[in-house]
C-alpha cells in the first residue's frame, strides 16, 4: 500500500450526495450507506489492497413480539466485531444490526447483515471522513465538495499513472503535450515531481525503441 499515493483521497471532504437521512427502522443520524463505504475502500485502496474477517458474532436476543398492527412477529438482535485489514493496517470495530420478520429465520438473517455491515463501516469510518467520519462532528466541516475538484495532488497521481503506462517516447511526449491544462493545476513542487517521471521514462523507453 503506497500511503503517499491515497492519503490526497482519504483527505478529502464527505461528498454530501452520499449522505442518507435517519430513518425509522435504520440508523438514528445521518450515514453513508454499506455499499459505498465498500465501494469507496475499492476505489481508494484498490481491489486487492483491503479485506476484512469476522471475528465474531453475537447473538443478544431471538424473541417474539408484536408489529405496529400487533400482529406476532420475530425480532432477532446480533453484535459483530469485524477485522479491518488495509495494507499493513489492521483496524477492529464493532456493529450492532436488528431484524423484524414473520419468520425467524429471515430476523435473523436481518440482524446478522446489519451487524457485519455496520461494524466494517464503523472499522472503515478510521481512515477518513469519505468513509463517514465527517458525520461524527457536530460541526460538519468535512462534509462537503473539494474545490478544485482536480487538486494538484489529484493532478499528479494521474500524471505519474499515465506517464508509467506509455510505451513508447513517441506517446509519451504525446501525453505531455496533451496535458497542459492538467499540468497547470500542479504546485511548483509537483511540477518538478512530475518533470522528473516524464524524463525519466523518456530515457527508458527510448533506449528501448533504439533497441
Amino acid at each position: 500500500m503506497d500511503w503517499s499515493e491515497v492519503t490526497p483521497e482519504l483527505e478529502k471532504k464527505l461528498d454530501p450526495t452520499h449522505v442518507k437521512p435517519p430513518s425509522k427502522f435504520g440508523p438514528k443520524g445521518d450515514y453513508i450507506e454499506g455499499w459505498h463505504a465498500i465501494a469507496e475502500a475499492n476505489r481508494i485502496f484498490g481491489y486487492g489492497e483491503w479485506s476484512y474477517t469476522i471475528k465474531s458474532l453475537a447473538k443478544d436476543s431471538v424473541e417474539k413480539a408484536k408489529n405496529g398492527k400487533g400482529e406476532d412477529q420475530w425480532q432477532a438482535a446480533y453484535t459483530c466485531i469485524v477485522t479491518l485489514n488495509v495494507g499493513d493496517v489492521v483496524r477492529e470495530d464493532v456493529g450492532f444490526g436488528s431484524g423484524f420478520a414473520k419468520q425467524i429465520g429471515d430476523a435473523i438473517e436481518g440482524a446478522t447483515k446489519e451487524a457485519v455491515t455496520d461494524a466494517l463501516k464503523r472499522a472503515l469510518r478510521t481512515f477518513g471522513n469519505p468513509f463517514g467520519l465527517a458525520l461524527y462532528d457536530k460541526s460538519r466541516a468535512n462534509v462537503g465538495r473539494d474545490d478544485p475538484l482536480f487538486n494538484s495532488a489529484g493532478a499528479k497521481g494521474r500524471l505519474e499513472k499515465a506517464i508509467a503506462n506509455r510505451t513508447s517516447a513517441d506517446d509519451l511526449s504525446d501525453l505531455w503535450n496533451a496535458e497542459k491544462e492538467t499540468l497547470a493545476l500542479l504546485t511548483d513542487a509537483d511540477f518538478v515531481a512530475v518533470k522528473a517521471s516524464f524524463a525519466a521514462a523518456k530515457t527508458k523507453l527510448s533506449q528501448k525503441d533504439a533497441a
